[in-house]
């Protein structure tokens, strides 16, 4: 615990800090360090733990003034558990402090605010360890959906001792030296020599509350083997690059008949070479010939579900878009779609011959205002 960083210092911000701004730091460092913008970045992940619980002093007002007041220990039970003259870890102090009498009611009330931590039961059931993996599809398997075999490493309950840790027709025995608790209470002198006692891990089971004497072969003990998961997922249409899919009980297996974690998908969407995503709206961009813009066309428009014929009318512009209702991305689990915007682009022809360039000029030499008349506004403003 003594390399503890001070809470202010992991949010950024100055002691007397205003709740507004402690607000905005902690959501700056949130987008920061959150797991599920830095997959499998276990650094990103502990500064994120570092950052909720100085979040969870700071924004609380009793905690951050006992904090201010007496900095870790004010809040930490277990803060300087081991150390000499320390104030935590389970510690409850037994001396007698009636005769000191301001002063020794300052230390009861003190001590005692402090004293005996909560330990959690070592032989409770524990859910399992999530596991995260990644897959990669194509824009258009996005869309519409698809399905993916993957492969994890996972630990599973071992099947020869059912998780118990101990060899077939044996079982664990609880700990004779803490009875099951996983941690036993020492004695000893501390300052003014007052007899405290400190609540330490069990060094009989290593903190587990139980002893195993003949452990599973399979395992060693453990009650869980690593082992090879394959299974086809299904990623259902309209999932978008970077989101995340959620596969309850297929990760880690829990411990004392603890549920089983989950397995976390995070999804890579490929781009597309004609089509762009906002939301679950499409854009493409489709290209016209000058005639075809002039004097008005059928044209093909590509789409997710393929070719879809669109009449444009005679004087289109290039950049002028035409929106398709309801030819965009599905929504995810919903019936409804959003929708198609094509951009068309007048393309320039190229490589003319001198009976065509004369053509073209005689045609430009017979438009007037009216065929034209942006280019009249566009002169007049030289004139």
């Amino acid at each position: 615990m003594a390399d503890k960083r001070d809470y202010y210092e992991v949010l950024g911000v100055q002691k007397g800090v205003s709740d507004d701004d402690l607000k905005k730091a902690y959501r700056a460092m949130v987008k920061k360090y959150h797991p599920d913008l830095h997959p499998d970045d276990k650094d990103a992940e502990e500064k994120m733990k570092e950052v909720n619980e100085a979040y969870d002093v700071l924004s609380n007002k009793d905690k951050r003034a006992r904090y201010d007041q007496f900095g870790f220990a004010g809040i930490d039970p277990s803060y300087g558990a081991g150390q000499q003259g320390g104030y935590g870890g389970g510690t409850t102090f037994t001396g007698d402090f009636s005769g000191f009498g301001d002063l020794g009611d300052l230390f009861e009330g003190f001590f005692g605010g402090f004293g005996g931590q909560t330990r959690t039961n070592p032989n409770a059931p524990r859910k399992g360890q999530d596991i995260r993996t990644s897959v990669q599809i194509s824009f258009l398997e996005a869309c519409k959906g698809t399905g993916v075999d993957i492969r994890v490493n996972r630990a599973e309950r071992c099947p020869d001792c059912s998780g118990s840790g101990a060899r077939a027709g044996t079982s664990a025995e609880t700990c004779p030296k803490c009875h099951g608790t996983g941690s036993v209470k020492e004695t000893r002198r501390g300052m003014m020599n007052m007899l405290i006692q400190q609540v330490v891990q069990c060094d009989r089971c290593g903190g587990k509350g139980k002893i195993i004497a003949s452990p599973c072969q399979s395992c060693g003990g453990t009650g869980s083997v690593r082992r090879v998961l394959s299974k086809n997922v299904n990623i259902p249409q309209g999932i978008d690059d970077g989101q995340t899919l959620r596969i309850t009980g297929e990760g880690d297996c829990g411990t004392n008949g603890g549920p089983n974690g989950d397995l976390i998908i995070k999804v890579n969407v490929k781009p597309h070479d004609i089509f762009e995503r906002e939301g679950f709206d499409i854009y493409s961009e489709v290209p016209i010939s000058y005639m075809q813009a002039a004097l008005g066309d059928e044209i093909l428009i590509p789409t997710i579900d393929g070719n879809v014929r669109y009449r444009i009318p005679a004087g289109t512009q290039n950049g002028d878009t035409f929106h398709l209702r309801g030819q965009g991305v599905p929504r995810l689990y919903r019936s409804t779609r959003g929708d198609h915007h094509a951009t068309v682009r007048v393309t320039v022809p190229k490589n003319l011959t001198r009976k065509q360039a004369d053509l073209l000029k005689a045609f430009n030499d017979s438009l007037d205002d009216r065929n034209d008349p942006s280019r009249k506004k566009f002169s007049d403003l030289f004139k």
